[in-house]
């Protein structure tokens, strides 16, 4: 006797034994009118004497193995019915070997997967010679994301499933999950780069794909002024700690990189060009590295507040600390130069690991990002923008203007020395 379940499209599912030895296979059957008939067996195994003739499940549910049994066949029907609809929309040939191919898969250890979250390897394993390590983990990070709600939706979702329902699903997911409405979009921003990955490669993806959007809302950008920069540079500070770390956030500041290519900074790195003549000859100190996230090149020339930094060290660089270190220490430097102005900005919730927007303390908001900002903001508009791309490292001038943290009437402000003379 085998047990039905209705699916959409008036197919139906059936599970069954067909030998009374033990262990007995389990199998599957899917039909939908005349049209479709298919059977094969499943990996599960009963014992004929623990399974239900007329139920087509196992007998005694109170039992663990059993009803663990009986979660696996549930799980099972919902994929395959997710399959089967799937399957449908795009007109595959559904038959025996359809079904088989979804119970035991024919691939290779290097076959392109067309599971979603199996994708995500193979996406991160075909980039493992060019990835950082922070790309690497927010790409494990948005898997992750995947997997859980993979276990609220009860099924394995193909790479050919993220349609607008999907999207709908997903960002109600996150959202109940409490993640930011940012968080949420670029995480499925991401999700549409491996699906067109992998639609490169072969692997069909929904039609519906390509219309898909979700758009990074506007956020209160913080940076420090040129004013209050002095502050730091000025503050009384009595531990070796803080002002090592105010000398790395002054040559953040100053030079507009990043964490991971500052810290890097060695004398070695440095070279000198003579510039005028006579008395208005000059040398002007440079310093030449190549930035880890674009591998870009860059040569920039370093501004009198480093070298005083660096002739305050004989002519070296502040002693390297950790990013978790330095983004500790920058923030009880801002608070001693008197940045305790209440600003609006997000920060990390500590207890839900969830960024929250809010009023703050300024020197609460302060990250090794700030330095880049900085730089950015304040010398956007008084330099070419184009000089200024190159200094940053930024690919596109769209990029740079996303650090801009400067607001309108800043903006304004800016633009009344040019025109109001």
């Amino acid at each position: 006797m085998w047990t039905k379940y209705y699916l959409c499209c008036m197919a139906t599912i059936n599970f069954f034994i067909q030998s009374k030895n033990n262990p007995a296979g389990i199998y599957v059957r899917v039909r939908d009118g005349r049209r479709i008939d298919a059977k094969a067996k499943t990996k599960f195994v009963v014992n004929p004497s623990d399974w239900s003739q007329s139920k087509g499940e196992p007998k005694n549910l109170k039992d663990e193995n059993l009803k663990k049994l009986s979660l696996q066949l549930q799980v099972f029907k919902t994929q395959l019915l997710h399959h089967y609809n799937s399957s449908i929309s795009i007109e595959d040939t559904i038959g025996t070997e359809w079904l088989k191919e979804f119970i035991n898969p024919t691939s290779s250890p290097d076959a392109i997967p067309a599971h979603l979250v199996e994708y995500f390897d193979y996406f991160v394993k075909h980039r493992k010679n060019s990835l950082e390590k922070a790309s690497f983990t927010k790409y494990m990070v948005i898997k992750r994301l995947m997997e859980r709600f993979q276990k609220r939706e009860k099924k394995s979702i193909l790479i050919k499933d993220v349609d607008a329902d999907f999207k709908y699903k997903f960002e109600d997911y996150c959202a109940f999950e409490g993640y930011a409405k940012n968080t949420i979009a670029r995480a499925f921003k991401f999700i549409k780069t491996v699906c067109y990955d992998a639609h490169k490669n072969g692997v069909p993806i929904h039609f519906q794909l390509k219309f898909l959007n979700s758009k990074i809302q506007p956020v209160d950008k913080v940076y420090l002024s040129s004013e209050e920069i002095e502050k730091i540079l000025k503050a009384e500070l009595t531990k070796d700690y803080l002002d090592n770390a105010r000398d790395w956030l002054i040559i953040s500041c100053e030079t507009g990189q990043r964490v991971s290519d500052f810290m890097k900074f060695t004398r070695d790195l440095i070279h000198y060009e003579s510039t005028g003549h006579g008395e208005s000859k000059k040398e002007i100190a440079y310093i030449d590295f190549r930035q880890q996230k674009t591998k870009k090149l860059i040569s920039l020339p370093l501004s009198p507040m480093v070298m005083e930094v660096l002739q305050k060290r004989g002519g070296a660089f502040p002693r390297k600390i950790s990013g978790q270190k330095y983004n500790e220490y920058i923030k009880e430097v801002a608070e001693k130069a008197g940045l305790t102005q209440i600003v609006k900005g997000s920060k990390q919730n500590k207890q839900t690991n969830r960024k929250e927007s809010g009023l703050y303390p300024k020197f609460e908001l302060i990250t090794s990002h700030i330095g880049r900002r900085s730089f950015a903001t304040n010398h956007f508009g008084n330099i070419p923008t184009s000089l200024l791309r190159a200094a940053t490292g930024h690919s596109t001038e769209a990029m740079l203007l996303a650090y801009v943290g400067k607001t309108e009437k800043e903006s304004a402000r800016q633009l009344a020395q040019y025109l109001v003379k």
